[in-house]
């Protein structure tokens, strides 16, 4: 029980840094709620759980063809560059959130957090370090089965993290003043075009370089 807990929390500490998908949450849970800030977390989940598949299945190697990183590299471009500019665009309506149910589709809040997971190299290399690790160091010692509940933990502190993050979001919504809502919102849409440019700058040099 003590190794399953340990991984529930390497899943926490792999979530908790500040990235595309933090920073969406906290702009959709501000501006939608509880339950879109949740939505886009879940996304990010499901593209998570599909580089963890083929990490497991071993077929993660294919995300090296060039064409493929070019690609994802352009996307992901696209993606956040877009989130973030929306973010910053609307962060000064945010009065009008304060208390109200605004309306969006939860489809949208689902695909933006899914989009920007699964178009991120960076995130299938991060995972083939981390959790390839995990294989490499529990496939010798363990069943298969008990890699794969292992490998539930790590998953299971990942969505700890994301209601939490949602959580956080819709507390701000409820009781921070607008003006700091504007700021979060502000930050939130720099830290996406931080991403995205990021994105573009590696897409031009391995088009160029």
């Amino acid at each position: 029980m003590s190794i399953f807990i340990s991984y529930i929390v390497l899943g926490l500490s792999l979530s908790a840094p500040m990235g595309p998908i933090n920073a969406a949450q906290l702009d959709k849970g501000i501006r939608f709620g509880f339950l879109h800030a949740w939505l886009v977390g879940v996304g990010g989940m499901v593209a998570d759980a599909i580089f963890m598949l083929l990490i497991y299945f071993g077929i993660a190697q294919f995300i090296d063809i060039p064409i493929i990183k070019l690609f994802l590299w352009i996307f992901g471009f696209f993606i956040l560059t877009y989130t973030g500019i929306e973010s910053l665009l609307k962060s000064g309506d945010l009065e009008d959130y304060a208390g109200k149910n605004q309306s969006e589709t939860k489809g949208k809040a689902f695909r933006t957090g899914f989009f920007m997971a699964i178009s991120n190299p960076m995130s299938i290399l991060f995972w083939l370090g981390i959790y390839g690790s995990i294989l490499a160091k529990t496939s010798s010692s363990y069943e298969s089965w008990q890699v794969l509940v292992y490998s539930m933990g790590i998953f299971l502190g990942i969505t700890i993290w994301d209601v939490t993050m949602a959580g956080i979001a819709t507390g701000a919504r409820k009781l921070v003043s607008p003006g700091i809502l504007r700021f979060i919102s502000i930050v939130s849409g720099i830290v996406l075009m931080g991403f995205g440019i990021y994105f573009g700058v590696e897409a031009c040099r391995l088009l160029f370089g």
